[in-house]
């Protein structure tokens, strides 16, 4: 079994922004040349999250934001930004809920996803970032 870690590069806009960030994992399955094994995704910091979704306007654009909205709202406040003076507390709700990274099988260099079924970053944080997601391959090459 061979291991290989890469790295995805994003700038957000915040704000409970969903990017889909399938064909970046799928590529790096590819370009490595691995044909069996499994991807591991993780969202690299605390206010970040890994999940799968259909990718269509309706959900990302709506009903998820208006599903966390809903469970922890911007805006209210949060014990978190009596420590650090932010504004973020939300961000932190969010993130922990969702959860930071999640494993996706591939076979003959394919990864098992379901027809509608696409791996998506959310970026609950309250301002842009620039955010880093950790892709870790273990498998068999060839």
């Amino acid at each position: 079994m061979e291991m290989k870690t890469e790295f995805i590069e994003l700038s957000t806009r915040g704000d409970t922004d969903i990017i889909d960030i399938t064909e970046r994992v799928q590529s790096i399955v590819s370009q490595e040349g691995f044909r069996e094994g499994s991807a591991s995704v993780f969202a690299i910091g605390s206010t970040g999250g890994i999940t799968t979704v259909e990718y269509e306007p309706g959900l990302v654009n709506s009903d998820l934001p208006r599903l966390f909205d809903t469970l922890a709202p911007y805006g209210e406040h949060y014990a978190h930004h009596n420590t650090w003076g932010d504004d973020n507390g939300s961000s932190h709700v969010r993130a922990s809920l969702l959860g930071c990274a999640m494993t996706v099988p591939f076979i003959d260099g394919k990864l098992l996803l379901g027809t509608w079924q696409q791996i998506v970053f959310i970026d609950f944080d309250t301002r842009p970032r620039k955010r880093r997601i950790s892709v870790q391959l273990a498998g068999i090459k060839g």
